[in-house]
């Protein structure tokens, strides 16, 4: 194969395929960036520049973690277990927490705050009499932050809410840095992904309370393998609990509600 002539201009990215051939030699600074160097060099005593330290350990999410611990003392003062459910797209989130409302929910009053890019179709679809619903629209956001849900739950009816799941938006990335105020955090692993999936965001995997390997009754037909997805949740996450559960088969179903009801003990 011929290599690509190198004619990418200094001021852009370099994108190098995995080949095996070695990197290029050198890194070079954008136009602009390097004439702003060259410039301070210039105007410096014997073409020198002075160099000084800032110190900028702020947390970059101070805010967010502030607003996460307002929302944590008002669901502790509550009495609400809250739990914030993490996954990529299609994982099985809304349809679990549509079983879980009509079934757990008709003994343990429930609510429920749901994040989406766009559309309300997912707060239409969980939707119940016995459950109040938020929908949060982001539009281009990729996570929900611990503001939003402040102004979400703001919008509930929480008299005899036990249980607040808060169904993020469909990203294993960006959620992993923003605490929400729950007292739990659950990372869904569709078996539709792939084994390796927690090891290639272990962030999310780190940070998680449970982690429910989902969708279980087609792992055979795709070929998953349920020892080995297990084996690297546990190695990324062995402080996670596990539970291999199927929605639609029930597999897993009664030890979920359980879980449950460990976070809601009887008045």
């Amino acid at each position: 194969m011929n290599p690509v002539p190198d004619n990418t201009p200094a001021d852009e990215f370099q994108i190098h395929p995995l080949s095996g051939a070695a990197a290029r030699p050198g890194t070079r600074l954008s136009a602009p960036l390097a004439a702003e160097v060259a410039a301070t060099l210039a105007a410096g005593p014997e073409g020198g520049a002075a160099v000084r330290s800032v110190d900028l350990r702020v947390p970059l999410l101070e805010k967010n973690d502030i607003l996460a611990e307002r929302n944590r003392g008002y669901f502790l003062g509550r009495g609400l277990a809250t739990l914030n459910l993490v996954s990529s797209p299609g994982a099985g989130k809304t349809t679990l927490l549509e079983r879980t409302l009509d079934e757990f929910g008709r003994q343990t009053r429930c609510a429920v705050v749901v994040g989406d890019l766009e559309t309300d179709n997912d707060g239409r679809r969980l939707h119940r009499p016995h459950a109040p619903v938020a929908q949060i629209t982001t539009g281009g956001t990729c996570h929900l932050d611990a503001a939003m849900i402040a102004r979400a739950v703001e919008s509930l009816d929480l008299e005899g809410v036990r249980v607040l799941f808060i169904e993020n938006v469909g990203n294993l990335v960006c959620p992993a840095s923003f605490d929400l105020g729950e007292q739990v955090r659950v990372v869904l692993l569709s078996c539709t992904e792939g084994e390796d999936k927690p090891l290639k965001y272990p962030p999310i995997f780190k940070s998680a309370d449970l982690v429910l390997l989902t969708k279980v009754d087609v792992a055979d037909v795709l070929g998953f393998s349920r020892e080995l997805a297990c084996a690297n949740i546990r190695r990324i996450a062995p402080q996670a609990r596990l539970i291999p559960l199927s929605t639609r088969s029930g597999e897993g179903v009664a030890e979920w509600y359980d879980f449950l009801r460990t976070l809601t003990p009887q008045r």
